[in-house]
């Protein structure tokens, strides 16, 4: 990484601004794609249709609305949070007047070129509002619950809105990062004892609460043996297939859980059990090496920042892109139950692809504007 301190940062020209772009990062992004490609291509039995070929379309646009993303001022980010957070509210009350109905879930907008996923937006408008929210906040601020107020009810309203579509994953991973976000500004350890000691006296509540497939997700993870051919089939030919994959794996394209179509969902939720089989217990910790790298390069971007606005979204949609990793591969493994959480840059989607290629262009707009000067509460220099 280069961490060039001598450029003005505040009067930067386009030129100067691009080679501020840490392109060592921006080639690993393009090499865990690739792999990406390469597994899809597989999951179609060595063809490019229709999923490589398309995804390879999604990644070149979203590369490409990455570095516009980037190079543009941290400034300007931080004047649209609060706007940007709005749009994608507005978008999650559309999909539940006009939202499209796909697996039981109404997630979606037909947009005709794309099928529009505002959840997903919103797990980064989400980081951009909270970060503007808590720039230049001291820890006597956040240490009284009145100023704490107005961030819960930014988590809050989004989270219900998804709850209604309905999609506990997200929803469950939008509370994360905001108590992520609000650990990070110095929110004291007894409030959030507080909170999860309630979410944990609500649960019988909520399990009344819960649709019929969220229970038997719960149940099947408890015991995924009762009903193998039924609610705990996904989960049991995901372990077979890890587990036939061993310590070098079968081979590319040579997966017979995968090609013989009992694994289900291997192009989106399932895509790193296919890779396991294929290239086993070495090719699956040498995958999980390469995002831990983008991870790496996430956290010292946020910590190298001078601003509050900067740090805050940095190691927001770092922590966010964790739990995209965390969740789907402990899903494949059994871990926790099934969710509906794809492997960012490695499943098929589209609004997913294109949401976390502008959280990476945010993440270098921290990296390029890291030594910008923004006064304590607004958008000014000092």
């Amino acid at each position: 990484m280069s961490w060039d301190l001598g450029v003005d940062h505040n009067d930067m020209t386009i030129a100067e601004k691009l080679g501020q772009v840490s392109w060592s990062l921006v080639l690993l992004i393009i090499v865990v794609a690739s792999i990406g490609f390469a597994m899809l291509y597989s999951a179609a039995n060595g063809s490019f249709d229709p999923w490589a070929s398309r995804q390879m379309v999604r990644f070149a646009a979203g590369l490409g609305m990455m570095m516009v993303v980037a190079l543009v001022d941290i400034r300007i980010w931080m004047r649209l949070a609060y706007p940007l957070y709005a749009l994608s509210l507005v978008l999650l009350i559309g999909v539940e007047l006009v939202g499209q109905i796909g697996m039981g879930a109404q997630r979606w907008i037909d947009l005709g070129f794309i099928q529009l996923q505002p959840s997903e937006l919103m797990k980064v408008c989400l980081v951009l509002a909270l970060a503007r929210y808590f720039h230049g906040a001291s820890l006597e601020d956040t240490g009284r619950i009145l100023f704490l107020l107005p961030p819960l009810l930014l988590v809050l309203a989004p989270v219900a809105l998804v709850l209604m579509q309905p999609n506990l994953g997200t929803s469950l991973m939008l509370l994360m990062v905001t108590g992520a976000i609000f650990f990070l500004v110095g929110v004291r350890l007894w409030k959030f004892a507080l909170v999860i000691g309630s979410g944990l006296a609500a649960i019988p509540v909520v399990w009344q609460f819960m649709h019929d497939y969220q229970r038997n997700r719960v149940r099947t993870f408890l015991n995924p043996e009762e009903d193998p051919l039924g609610t705990g089939y996904h989960i049991m030919q995901s372990k077979i297939a890890l587990g036939s994959g061993g310590m070098f794996g079968k081979g590319f394209l040579m997966g017979s859980q995968s090609h013989l179509n009992f694994l289900p969902e291997k192009q989106t939720d399932f895509i790193f059990t296919m890779l396991g089989e294929e290239f086993g217990l070495t090719g699956s910790l040498g995958f999980l090496g390469l995002y831990c790298l983008l991870l790496v390069y996430g956290l010292v971007i946020g910590l190298r920042c001078r601003h509050q606005f900067g740090r805050l979204v940095a190691l927001g949609l770092t922590f966010n892109l964790f739990l995209y990793l965390f969740i789907n591969c402990a899903m494949n493994m059994g871990l926790i139950p099934v969710v509906g959480i794809p492997l960012p840059l490695i499943s098929y989607g589209g609004t997913a692809t294109l949401t976390v290629m502008i959280g990476f262009g945010l993440l270098m707009s921290v990296h390029i504007h890291r030594d910008v000067r923004l006064s304590r509460r607004g958008l000014t220099d000092f």
